[in-house]
């Protein structure tokens, strides 16, 4: 399938079902995702196949496909993992800008807290489903990261 096709998934409750099985869609979903996929940085990837794009490209799809239900909240699970530092950097940018430019509140769970730090505005950090810190990424110092992650903790830069 497309990235095109991917993302205009996203508009699946909202078109008729009928044309939309036959990948028929009207002219302003298809503007609506081209716009969705010029957010994200791959317009120019809309007619590759999805399967064939890179873990970050496959990932700013997925963000793509979530814009396309103009959401007030993005869930992000670990949006990141098994994505390189330079891919896992380009991917958070997008997401905050996505939170700057559209408004849209972003609740992303990261397990690398550089990269919490560099890029969220609150943190909250749960352990055994107990929360442990709630506040500004400024706050959380090595012996709060301990404290969250264990005495052997290491923390890992993303550069």
């Amino acid at each position: 399938s497309s990235v095109m096709r991917n993302v205009l998934t996203g508009r699946l409750g909202y078109v008729n079902p009928w044309l939309s099985m036959l990948g028929i869609f009207p002219k302003e979903e298809r503007e609506r995702a081209r716009q969705a996929l010029k957010t994200v940085g791959i317009l120019e990837k809309a007619d590759n196949r999805a399967d064939a794009l890179s873990g970050g490209q496959q990932q700013r799809v997925g963000i793509a496909r979530a814009l396309m239900q103009e959401p007030k909240l993005l869930l992000a699970d670990e949006p990141v993992s098994a994505l390189d530092p330079a891919t896992s950097h380009s991917v958070l940018k997008y997401v905050e800008q996505i939170n700057r430019d559209k408004g849209v509140t972003v609740l992303c769970s990261l397990h690398f807290l550089s990269l919490a730090r560099t890029y969220a505005t609150r943190i909250i950090a749960l352990k055994d489903g107990n929360m442990m810190f709630d506040g500004s990424p400024r706050d959380i110092d090595e012996n709060r990261f301990r404290e969250i992650y264990g005495e052997d903790a290491v923390e890992v830069e993303i550069t």
